[in-house]
């Protein structure tokens, strides 16, 4: 492993330029402010400080050489170029070489993954843990003197190492199996749902998973341990056998989450994609950009005419089970063409016994493997959400809610039927819908009695998600979130940026097991909902 050939080296002391490094004061690809004060005038030592310029000619550490990674680090210059700027740091092949940055930050990992990239061994570049800040909380010396270049090293870029970076083609192909890919954005949320805009549309890559770089820092600027980060990834299920692509607004941010993974947990498939969003925004084809974490989790009046509606069946290409949860009389009286009426009642009485739900759901004619897509004709209500969350128990593979209402739907002119079929004579007038037994899969999780039952990755945070706070909530962290919140008048989801405003000033942390609840389980399985379609992955509710 690239680690234990870098601990040997600094265990054994091996002997360069007729001196030794020491070896306490290491880990991985980190070094600690006293081992580089032990060490940072010994000659095969090169230190690079990639820090903003103002901050390095206000104060740097004695003897480091200023990189400005905006110059270097990112537009393609010539390698010639490089190779040259390499050599004046007195970069050669028998150095090692320590970056830096203010600390807490991205720019120290941008020049690793610079000097990686142009061929410098990865086991021979180290960052200094928490930066120039940490220096300076140990009373190490500092100095505004601009320091004067060694004698030219000897470094010649022979290949671009190109296995640590994808490019756009790659990238694309890698969004199309989220199973065995992870695109990991590491922008902060106000980038990833749309409330910072800098480039042409706001929000983020689809099926990006948000880990912003900011998140694998301690309080006092070091990198979290390799167990916490990976507690993290455990978290968003990222698993070391999926392949990695790191990437941000543009290539730089996302060299911390790249060098956590790769250099402090030995991830073995990890890159960077230095193009990120500003080329993918960039590409002719339009790509698409989302805000929400999960938009397809929702479906509109355009979409639901199409893939529901009577020629994809006709062709047997619509694979959509319309589950209406509106009364039978209100039903009868106008629905969508081939909507199964399925009463919220019907679900709300099945809350204890699933499998009766299902069996419901099968004489009913909704297909299991079919994506059930809930209607209530008024957008993301209390009884939608409910039955979005009780077939998510059930195991059902792919379930949406219609956020559009009845009304706008007839205003757009598409069909709507006026007739007493229901259930099974629905099922027979449907050539599409499903024979047979619904298949139930119940998944454990999502639908809990009690708050004890269950253990997450991240402690446990309640959200009381009605108008009031119960007078007896359960036991553990409680915030409140009324599910009236998230919502707008005409029963769509709030924006995604609005969403997590709400969110964080409630107190909902990033990283929790969370568990809704409120008297009404209608109410707290709107919260959920919100939830997941906003990316969290541990959301359960609490019913009795």
């Amino acid at each position: 492993m690239l680690n234990m050939a870098r601990l040997c080296f600094l265990v054994a002391g091996i002997f360069l330029t007729g001196r030794s490094l020491a070896a306490v004061g290491t880990e991985s690809s980190l070094v600690t402010a006293g081992w580089l004060e032990t060490n940072r005038k010994n000659t095969v030592l090169v230190l690079l400080d990639a820090s903003p310029s103002h901050i390095y000619k206000h104060k740097h550490i004695p003897g480091a050489i200023h990189f400005d990674i905006f110059t270097y680090g990112v537009h393609e210059l010539p390698v010639a170029e490089i190779e040259r700027r390499f050599q004046s740091w007195g970069i050669s092949r028998d150095r090692k070489i320590v970056v830096y940055d203010q600390g807490g930050t991205f720019l120290a990992t941008r020049l690793f993954f610079f000097l990686e990239q142009y061929g410098f061994p990865a086991e021979d570049i180290f960052v200094l843990n928490g930066g120039l800040s940490k220096w300076q909380e140990a009373g190490l010396p500092v100095t505004s003197e601009p320091a004067q270049l060694p004698n030219n090293g000897s470094f010649t870029i022979t290949k671009i190492n190109e296995e640590v970076r994808c490019d756009l083609p790659e990238f694309l192909g890698a969004a199309g199996d989220t199973r065995g890919n992870v695109l990991l954005d590491a922008l902060d949320p106000g980038w990833h749902f749309g409330g910072t805009q800098f480039f042409s549309k706001p929000g983020h890559i689809p099926h990006s998973i948000m880990l912003p770089a900011a998140d694998f820092f301690n309080t006092d600027k070091t990198f979290k341990s390799a167990s916490e980060i990976e507690k993290m990834l455990t978290y968003f299920g990222i698993s070391p056998k999926q392949h990695i692509y790191s990437h941000c607004g543009g290539g730089i941010a996302a060299s911390v989450p790249y060098f956590a993974l790769k250099f402090l947990l030995d991830y073995p498939h990890v890159k960077l994609y230095p193009g990120s969003q500003l080329e993918w925004i960039a590409d002719e084809r339009d790509l698409p950009f989302w805000t929400y974490a999960a938009p397809y989790l929702m479906r509109e009046a355009s979409w639901l005419q199409s893939w529901g509606g009577k020629m994809f069946r006709m062709y047997g290409i619509s694979k959509v089970s319309i589950v209406d949860v509106r009364p039978v009389e209100a039903f009868q009286k106008s629905h969508v063409p081939f909507a199964i009426n399925v009463p919220a009642d019907v679900f709300r009485t099945n809350i204890n016994t699933p499998r009766t739900l299902g069996e419901t759901l099968g004489r009913a004619g909704v297909n299991a493997s079919f994506e059930a897509l809930v209607f209530s004709g008024a957008g993301l209500t209390k009884d939608a959400a409910l039955a979005f969350v009780l077939l998510e128990k059930l195991g059902h593979k792919k379930i949406s809610v219609f956020t559009d209402s009845m009304e706008k739907w007839a205003a757009r002119g598409f069909p709507v039927e006026k007739d007493t079929a229901t259930g099974s004579e629905k099922k027979a007038q449907d050539a599409s819908a499903a024979s047979g037994a619904y298949t139930v899969h119940l998944q454990n999780g999502i639908l809990i009695t009690d708050v004890k039952s269950t253990s997450g990755v991240y402690p446990k945070v309640l959200i009381a998600s009605g108008k009031d706070v119960p007078a007896k909530a359960p036991d553990g962290k409680l915030v409140h979130v009324p599910y009236t919140d998230l919502l707008n008048p005409d029963g769509t989801p709030k924006a995604a940026k609005d969403i997590w405003d709400i969110l964080s000033k409630a107190g909902v942390p990033r990283y929790a097991e969370l568990v809704c609840f409120s008297k009404d389980p209608g109410e707290a399985a709107v919260n959920y909902f919100v939830l997941k379609l906003m990316g969290y992955p541990d959301v359960k509710v609490l019913v009795k």
